[in-house]
């Protein structure tokens, strides 16, 4: 490792302790060993000024800029569309970004959340960085990381082994973990999923905790940590902070398709209008109403029309406002979405519409709950 490296790994460190971020010394200590830039070694896509559709364009390791961009607090993304790396392309991509390196404030956070000891075992949901930094903590023998994607974890690969760490590394779905290991002290996920898979409650051990982020599909998530107890049942609270990573593969949303008769229902009146959907938590709440509903806008006959549409239950709710800013919906389905939305948000209102911090899940092999309480 170069000097201008070990010097970024340190104004790296010293950042995220100023922020709050880093907390704890064994945590700083492993910043300041691992190499990030190693995970990076392939480049890496930044967003281009391009009007319309996000562009992405590749930044390889012969542009200047590369190194230190590396060391800042970014999500920097690694892979788009399922498959391309950025020395795939010259010029620009116009798809969809499937992989990347988290912001390095949000992996010491969670890594400080997930309240580790000396000679804990770890399960991790993703491989990357993040499990430099548990080798670097507890040694690579009790390190377990299990990653989709062959070609991320081949990458992964070489960078921790540049880095001088060999932990036990798997390909395949992360969703069901990794119970040739198991039982594990802690589980931390780097992905977002809809529903906490009960397989990583069975595979970390009684008095263990589990870190995940929870999300739906309208896009609003939140890191949640879960005790294990001795009757086979995770419960744990939000930790707030409006956290969000990609969604894991097979959690993610279906294609939209042919969209359905937007006209086929009556309009009605309603006293939630779509705008409530752009505050974070209210989405959230919105979302354990509808969770496999997607949201999207249209613009028809010169007005935004704001949609709610569940592919699986061919359920949508067509939201629009008039001039004097009342708001109606058109709904139809075996699902009333709005109606289901509208009832959440009044009773979450109610209540003194609590922060995420607030909320309390429980994920049993039968089911998941999500509750508040009252402010």
């Amino acid at each position: 490792m170069s000097d201008d490296d070990k010097a970024l790994r340190l104004r790296l460190a010293e950042r995220l302790a100023a922020g709050g971020h880093l907390r704890t010394a064994p945590w700083r200590t492993a910043v300041e060993t691992v190499a990030r830039h190693e995970f990076l070694n392939g480049g890496f896509f930044e967003r281009a000024d391009s009007p319309g559709t996000t562009a992405w364009r590749p930044v390889m390791p012969d542009d200047p800029r590369w190194l230190q961009r590396c060391y800042d607090d970014e999500s920097l993304v690694t892979q788009i569309a399922g498959t391309i790396a950025p020395r795939d392309i010259r010029g620009e991509i116009m798809r969809a970004p499937t992989s990347s390196r988290t912001l390095p404030s949000l992996v010491v956070r969670m890594l400080e959340d997930l309240q580790v000891q000396d000679g804990h075992r770890v399960q991790e949901i993703g491989t990357g960085y993040s499990t430099g930094l548990l080798c670097a903590r507890l040694g690579d023998d009790l390190v377990t990381s299990k990653e989709v994607d062959q070609d991320v974890s081949a990458s992964a690969s070489v960078a921790l082994a540049a880095c001088g760490y060999f932990p036990e590394l798997v390909v395949g779905d992360g969703l069901t973990g990794h119970p040739a290991s198991a039982p594990y002290d802690r589980t931390i996920a780097t992905c977002s999923v809809l529903d906490l898979p009960y397989a990583w409650v069975e595979q970390t051990k009684p008095g263990g905790l589990i870190l995940a982020t929870l999300c739906g599909w309208m896009h609003a998530s939140e890191l949640a940590r879960l005790t294990v107890g001795k009757e086979g049942t995770a419960r744990g609270r939000f930790l707030d902070g409006q956290v969000s990573f990609m969604l894991a593969r097979p959690h993610l949303p279906p294609d939209l398709g042919i969209l359905p008769d937007l006209d086929a229902a009556d309009e009605q009146p309603t006293d939630t209008g779509a705008d409530v959907l752009d505050d974070w938590t209210a989405r959230f709440v919105a979302q354990l109403a509808a969770p496999r509903a997607q949201r999207l806008t249209l613009e028809r006959d010169g007005r935004t029309e704001h949609i709610l549409l569940d592919v699986n239950a061919g359920a949508w709710a067509a939201l629009a406002q008039d001039d004097h800013g009342t708001w109606t919906a058109r709904q139809s389905g075996p699902q009333r979405l709005w109606d289901d939305v509208t009832e959440h948000i009044t009773r979450w209102r109610r209540d003194g519409a609590p922060a995420l911090d607030r909320f309390e899940i429980t994920v049993t092999p039968e089911r998941q709950a999500v509750a508040w309480s009252k402010v």
